[in-house]
This record gives C-alpha cells, structure tokens and sequence, in this order.
C-alpha cells in the first residue's frame, strides 16, 4: 500500500514551479476507522480544508481514491453513492462535500494540484464538471500513482513539484481513458483495429474510406464516427500519420530520392508531399536523412 495510513503534505512550490503551469499542492492518504467523525485531526488541516463533510469551496484541483468503506460525495445538484474503487475530481469553484458512513469508514488517498496548465484542461474541457465521479475500481497500478507521488512530496528532491506532476498527468489520463473505455462498446475498438490494419495494409495507396467502409461492413460516416471518437483522430488523419512514419523510414534509406518516396506512397505532386511531411515533422524531407544521421 505504500505510505502508511496517516501520511499527510501541504506543499510549498516556487516561481521555478508555477513557470511549468502545474503544481502540486497537498496529497495524502487517511483510513477513517468505523464510528469516526470525520474528518479527524482536523487542526492539522488548513482552515479553507477543514469543511469537507459540511461544504467547502477551494481554489484547486483534487483527486480522491477510496479503497474500502462507503459514503456519500455531493457536487453542485449531484450526489453519488462512494464504494471501494470510486474517484472523485473535486474542481475550483465548485462547492462538495463527502464523508464516510459513520458506521463503516473509508481509506481515502488524495492529491491536490493548480495552475494555468490544469486550468487549460478545464476551459477545453478535458476535465469537466459533468464527469466528476467515476467507478474506476481497485487497482495496484492507480494506487502505485499515488505512493511516488507521496515518494517525491516525502523527500522533496530537486524538482520533486515537477516529479510529482507528471505522476498526476499519469492518474489524469488513466481516469479519462478509463471514463473513454466505459462509454464506448468493444466493438469500437474492433472496428478501429480492422480499419488500421485495412490502411496499414493499403499504405501505398490512396485512401478509399467507402471501400474500407464497406469491407467492415459500416458506413463511411459511421466509420468515421467511431474511429474520431476512439482515437480523436478521423480515419483520413490516421492514414496521412501512417504514411508519414513510412516516409521517414524510406528516406533513411541512401539511395532513396524524395519524389520516388512520394510516388511509392500515393502522392502524385512532390511539393504537396514535401509541405506535409514538413508540418508533421518540423523538417523537410531533404534535411530528414541529414538530421537522422547527424
């Protein structure tokens, strides 16, 4: 389990910190024994954290994990029923409250965080204050998150903030995929597959989305519905990523020129292919060998 319950940071963080848009502010974990009031030791909290059982408003962000007991979290008009492997994104500005079953206690690890760069995730709405709540279950592997974040607040290494960061990226991304996973059937996922292996498989030719369609036996906009939704990118977009990867490969070659490449991957004009495997790259195809094997 890591850190023994009862493990509790408030952190400080530096101008150096906030330069990188995020930082850490608290993180802990807590087992709240049966007919407990909660939350207990409640003087070694800040006084803005202290209300959590009866309402509270903070100024950031927070991510709770619940791995035994019961109780109840309210956001805004929603109130949710919190069992072993519930995670809660407390948002800023949004009042909440949650505790435990009095009878039954829970084991709670949380971590706090803000800046401009968590801030950004809520404008484009990354994070949003309708997907609050989220059945994630029990995992060692959310739970390691947790533990080397508590490593790095524990020692407070040299840029432990921006260590401690990316395992909250970590944990973040792992609840919006797995809120991704939940609102999309498997098959999803094996119609995107059967498509990738269709393009790969036709990678030196144009693009025939109705004929992809039709071998999966879908329609051309559904395919692109589905495949949008599961890889954020449109089946078009998929196909031009993998012909560039292709490209880059075909151009290590010494005695490839650049036009064969474009010809062999389905690209009629040189200069069209030239200004798009620029802005995937950053590089022009005749730089591209130099750069590799510099």
């Amino acid at each position: 389990m890591g850190k023994e319950a009862g493990f509790l940071h408030y952190l400080p963080y530096s101008e150096e910190d906030e330069k990188l848009g995020m930082v850490c502010t608290t993180a802990g974990n807590i087992k709240i024994v049966p007919n407990t009031v909660y939350p207990p030791r409640k003087i070694e909290h800040p006084v803005m954290y202290r209300q959590v059982a009866e309402g509270r408003i903070l100024p950031e962000f927070q991510i709770l994990y619940i791995t035994e007991g019961e109780g109840t979290f309210t956001a805004g008009d929603a109130t949710y029923t919190v069992k072993p492997g519930s995670l809660l994104l407390l948002l800023p500005g949004i009042k909440h409250r949650y505790k435990p079953v009095y009878e039954k206690g829970w084991h709670e690890y949380w971590v706090g965080f803000n800046g401009a760069y968590f801030q950004r995730l809520l404008q484009q709405e990354i994070l949003s204050k309708e997907n609050i709540f989220f059945e994630i279950g029990l995992h060692d592997y959310i739970l390691t998150f947790f533990n080397h974040i508590f490593d790095e607040v524990a020692t407070q290494r040299p840029l432990f903030q921006f260590k401690a960061c990316v395992e909250i990226l970590s944990l973040i991304s792992e609840m919006l995929a797995h809120e991704r996973r939940q609102k999309q059937p498997n098959y999803y996922q094996q119609i995107v597959e059967k498509a990738k292996c269709i393009m790969e498989s036709n990678i030196y030719s144009v693009i025939n989305l109705p004929s992809i369609s039709e071998e999966i036996g879908i329609s051309t906009s559904r395919l692109n519905e589905i495949f949008k939704t599961y890889t954020s990118m449109t089946p078009y977009q998929y196909f031009i990523h993998i012909k560039i990867l292709k490209a880059e490969s075909l151009l290590e070659q010494e005695d490839a020129a650049i036009k064969e490449v474009a010809f062999r991957l389905g690209f009629e004009d040189q200069h069209y292919f030239s200004r798009l495997f620029r802005n995937k790259t950053g590089i022009a195809p005749s730089e591209w060998r130099k750069f590799i094997y510099q």
